[in-house]
Formats: structure tokens, sequence, C-alpha cells
């Protein structure tokens, strides 16, 4: 009997060919997309994932590889986990990843659930990652295209979400992948990448928190040494590391340090200042648990930033102190981003970069 596998389309060539490969593998394949929020009034620029137009050619991909395709509303799910978490951590002074929540919660959680009880073997998505085993457990290492590798995204993945997840684009680059798409004479062979956040029309995220109801409120810009140097429009239009739009005395260019909601207050600063000896990562998961403290291990603090050698020690339970030997070499660090833990291209674990003491 054929192994049946539910492959999460996006509309997009990467999930297309995902299903794709997998029909060429003989799996019972089905494709489901998602309905993840109300794209009124996008569809002229947006270039996110999962809007009306996505879907239909989902659907006309699954047409063309003969296999079963439908769509899921999970609206109600995408905007509880995602979109209500994405305007409280700006409210917060955090900057959040979206993409992060919406892997853990819809796909890897709700979807995957709904897989398995429609009878699945496996989920596959269309994401660049390779599963792989390591000390006895179930993790992820780059994807041979490193440029395109997504498991800064993955490292909330449970043991058993692993267990059950294929992830056929592992090995190929995404040449390769518009190329099997053209064999396929698939519809989306050349589409855009998807480049923006998928429910914010424009990636205007400000206009979007205005429209969600979240207010700017105008407040003081200090230096580090507490002396107002300036005023900003409302701290939500800032995250730390940004250096444009402040209004500030001086001639030296100032940088985002730290932002404090509770006093609407900016503090800024110069370059070498947002520079962190040490910094603090809550909510850790770990594919590969360590077990000593001061263990060295590569820290990525941005999607497709290089990582960086860091001392990780654990705190407590799921709170992780992170060391860098060279600060500069990750840049600004910025709560409520994702800080993601590797040996080489090996994931071990990941969390959320917590807010200044």
């Amino acid at each position: 009997m054929k192994q049946k596998v539910v492959v999460a389309m996006s509309g997009g060539v990467d999930s297309s060919v995902a299903a794709a490969l997998l029909v060429e593998k003989d799996f019972d394949v089905i494709g489901i997309g998602l309905r993840l929020a109300d794209h009124h009034n996008m569809e002229s620029s947006h270039r996110g994932c999962c809007a009306p137009r996505d879907l239909a050619d989902a659907r006309s991909v699954a047409s063309i590889l003969n296999i079963p395709f439908y769509v899921m509303d999970v609206r109600d799910s995408f905007r509880t986990s995602v979109i209500d978490k994405f305007v409280n951590e700006y409210s917060l002074g955090r900057t959040p990843v979206p993409c992060v929540s919406c892997n853990q919660v819809v796909k890897f959680d709700y979807l995957a659930k709904r897989a398995l009880s429609l009878g699945a073997d496996f989920l596959a998505t269309g994401h660049y990652a390779k599963r792989i085993d390591h000390f006895g457990r179930h993790t992820l290492s780059r994807a041979a295209d490193k440029l395109k590798d997504q498991t800064y995204f993955l490292f909330g993945m449970t043991q058993l979400q692993l267990s059950h997840t294929l992830f056929p684009l592992s090995d190929i680059t995404k040449e390769q992948t518009r190329e099997i798409a053209h064999s396929y004479g698939l519809p989306n062979a050349d589409k855009d990448e998807s480049q923006e956040i998928c429910f914010v029309p424009n990636d205007d995220y400000r206009t979007f928190l205005k429209e969600e109801g979240e207010m700017d409120i105008p407040g003081q810009i200090i230096n580090s040494t507490g002396e107002v140097i300036g005023e900003h429009s409302g701290f939500k239009n800032y995250t730390v590391g940004q250096r444009r739009g402040l209004d500030v005395m001086g001639n030296e260019p100032k940088y985002v340090l730290e932002i404090i909601p509770d006093t609407h207050t900016l503090v800024v600063g110069n370059r070498e200042e947002l520079y962190e000896e040490s910094f603090e990562v809550e909510d850790v998961q770990w594919s590969v648990p360590i077990k000593e403290s001061g263990h060295k291990l590569l820290v990525q603090v941005r999607h497709q930033q290089k990582p960086a050698m860091c001392s990780v020690s654990a705190l407590s339970k799921n709170v992780i102190k992170v060391m860098p030997e060279n600060p500069s070499s990750l840049g600004a660090i910025s709560p409520g981003q994702a800080a993601v833990f590797y040996d080489g291209d090996i994931l071990y674990g990941g969390g959320w970069i917590a807010n200044k003491n």
C-alpha cells in the first residue's frame, strides 16, 4: 500500500515541486492549501503566500499532477496565534517573526494533526531544510541550497512533528526547483518569491498596526546616559538597530538601542553601543539538548545572517544566556527576534530574544 502524504501547497513553485517529487516517488499525495487571512484590497500588489490567487495556482498545479486538492480555512487559528501575537509584540517594543509562529502553530501543529486525522503518514512542505537524526534525536540540518535554507524558521518543531514531516527540496537548489517545475509544465515555474509578511499589504507594517487599532503615541528620544535629544511620533514605528527616521540632535548617526514601551521612550546611541556582550533567550526549545554550560554553538539572530560562535549556558529550564565571542558579529540584538543555535549545519534549538532587564 502506498504511503499517504499531505503537502501544504501555498501556490508557490517550491511547494508545487515538493508535491511533484512525491508523486514521482509513488506516494499517495493530497494537496492542502491554507486560507490564512482575509486578503481584501491586496491582490494587485501582494507578494506573500496563500492569497486567493495563490490558492488558485495551487489548485491548477494539483490538476496537472492529478492529485486531490482542498482548502482549509484556518483564519481563526492564524488570527490568534500569528496576527494577534504580531500586533502584541510591537505594543511591547519587540520585533516579531511571524513566519516562525505560523510554522509552529498553524502548519506543523494544526495542519499536521489534520493530516494525520486523514490517515496520512506524513506532512510535507516546500521548505529548504533537511531532516536528520543526530545523537538519537530528530532534528534538521541546513539544506543543500544554503542561500535558500529555512531552518531558522523551523526551530520550534517537536520530535513528533519532525518524525512525520518530509522536506522534498532538501537536496536541490532553487534553480533546480524551477527546472523541475518547467519540466512538468507548471504555471508557477517562474513565479516571484514570497517577499512579504503574508497578512501585511505592501509590507507596510506601520499602516497595518494602525488598522489593527494600535495608535501612535509620541515620546522622548534619549541617549544612553538619559539625556533627552529628540522626540518620536510613536515607538511602534521603530525597531532595535534602526537608524532611519530618528530626529535627534548631533551629527553622528544614531541607532535605536532599546525601546521602553511603559514610558514610550526610545534609547539611541552609536553603532558600537548596539553590540551586546551577552543577552538572554527565552522559551527555548531544543531538538538536541545541550548538557553543559559554556557550550560553544553558532547562533543566528536573523534570517540569512551569518551565524556567530557563542558560549551558551542554561539559566533555567527554558532560558539561555548567550555570550558572543565577538559581539559585533551578531549586530543589533532585537528583543522578539528568534535566536537559533547550530553545531555546524545541524540545528540544535532556538528561542526568543528576551527584553533587557
